[in-house]
């Protein structure tokens, strides 16, 4: 009887403390008044294409950092003036670099990012192929008569002959 009592009184605690925290989570998120539906999709997928400069490995629309809460504001105040999702893109590119971009642009600067995982590849591959050719190549070490000798007394053959196992 005593434990259900306990039991009662500790969901009663949870629910009261989910009650008073849950209202302080919410008041961290961030509402904009968007004029409808496709203003709210477009802002959503902008900030999905742009990385949190913090984080470096989230989107402005997972990221709770203090920089990623200014700039989802920054998207949104621009989306504001009227500017297209290419501009808003090509300012944020022009103040903080390519690296807010997700999908940073093929161009001399960023080769090494497209294509640097497929050389690493191709030389890996390269040096396994000569590392297995160059193991065929070397003969395989035989014993000499005494080492054989101490192996068939090591291993207990007495009859000598190797063909039969002891």
């Amino acid at each position: 009887m005593k434990s259900f009592r306990l039991y009662g009184v500790l969901i009663a605690c949870m629910a009261i403390s989910s009650a008073l925290f849950s209202p302080l989570q919410a008041a961290g998120l961030e509402a904009f008044d968007f004029s409808g539906n496709v203003d709210e999709t477009r802002f959503k997928s902008l900030i999905a294409e742009l990385r949190c400069l913090v984080c470096q490995n989230q989107s402005l629309a997972d990221s709770d950092a203090d920089l990623a809460h200014d700039l989802r504001r920054e998207v949104y105040e621009l989306m504001d003036q009227g500017k297209s999702n290419q501009e808003i893109v090509d300012y944020l590119v022009a103040r903080y670099g390519d690296f807010v971009l997700y999908n940073p642009p093929v161009k001399p600067e960023t080769w090494i990012l497209w294509y640097g995982p497929f050389g690493l590849l191709a030389v890996g591959f390269f040096i396994l192929l000569y590392t297995v050719r160059q193991r065929k190549r070397q003969p395989e070490a035989d014993f000499s008569e005494q080492e054989k000798e101490r192996l068939k007394q090591l291993l207990g053959d007495d009859n000598n002959n190797g063909d039969k196992p002891a």
